[in-house]
């Protein structure tokens, strides 16, 4: 009896490594979704008030914006142009996927249209498609966990049929430490490699690790040179958010 139970942890112990390659490929498209909720929560919050620097680096100039923005979760953002006096005091509103811009040299309240979605922001190599966050990166994309290190976890993900995104496939590098990304690279329909945006200098708001510098690079030959940083130099988060921000008439009451 002894040998045959000898026998059989044996054959268990043999088994476990081959039971555990067998199971990632749904227990990882799990996990990974799980992370990128994880990833999403940290660099959103409940709610947000940041204060921003803004260098937009292209071929032929250099500019610096400073600006503050509020947030409620990704459904309600508010953001004000400080520096420099030409930009002070333009407004932009987001409520769910539409966007307003209040400019107060010709005061006046623009909508957004979805067919500008890709333009610039304000000159940056962000676009106001990353501003509305149309497209949720729970919610449109399948997860993948191609890999994990003791460092941390890549993910791919891919939009899913009925989702109207901007991208073929994004790659991201999260860290296991924060839950926060490290690198993200966006790619078009091709399979093409548009832009990356990385994440680091982790400081310590609050209660909450956050990353203090972003820096976009678009990958295309027409934007060699280009880069745009943003410096995160103040944040609180899970605060209450005055709702009076979130409506068409904050963009001008808030803009001087």
């Amino acid at each position: 009896m002894l040998y045959f139970k000898r026998k059989l942890y044996f054959l268990l112990f043999l088994l476990i490594p081959v039971l555990s390659f067998m199971l990632p490929h749904n227990a990882g498209a799990e996990d990974a979704g799980a992370i990128i909720r994880k990833v999403v929560d940290n660099l959103n919050g409940k709610s947000a008030v940041l204060e921003i620097i803004m260098a937009v680096k292209t071929s032929r100039a250099e500019r610096t914006m400073k600006m503050k923005s509020y947030s409620i979760g990704q459904e309600k953002s508010f953001i004000k142009i400080l520096y420099p006096g030409k930009d002070k005091g333009i407004t932009f509103l987001k409520i769910d996927k539409s966007m307003w811009q209040y400019v107060p040299r010709i005061e006046k309240t623009i909508k957004i249209p979805a067919s500008m979605m890709l333009q610039s922001w304000m000159g940056s190599d962000f676009t106001n498609d990353d501003l509305v966050k149309e497209s949720s990166l729970c919610d449109d994309y399948d997860h993948k966990l191609i890999s994990a290190t003791q460092t941390g976890y890549n993910i791919e993900l891919i939009p899913r049929a009925e989702a109207a995104v901007v991208w073929g496939k994004i790659l991201m590098a999260v860290s296991r430490e924060y839950y926060l990304p490290v690198t993200v690279n966006y790619f078009d329909e091709d399979g093409v490699l548009v832009r990356t945006l990385s994440y680091s200098k982790i400081k310590h708001f609050g209660a909450r690790f956050y990353p203090s510098l972003w820096i976009m690079k678009p990958e295309t030959p027409d934007k060699a040179g280009h880069e745009t940083r943003i410096i995160v130099t103040d944040a609180f988060f899970d605060g209450v958010v005055d709702d009076s921000y979130f409506t068409k008439r904050a963009l001008k009451r808030f803009s001087r």
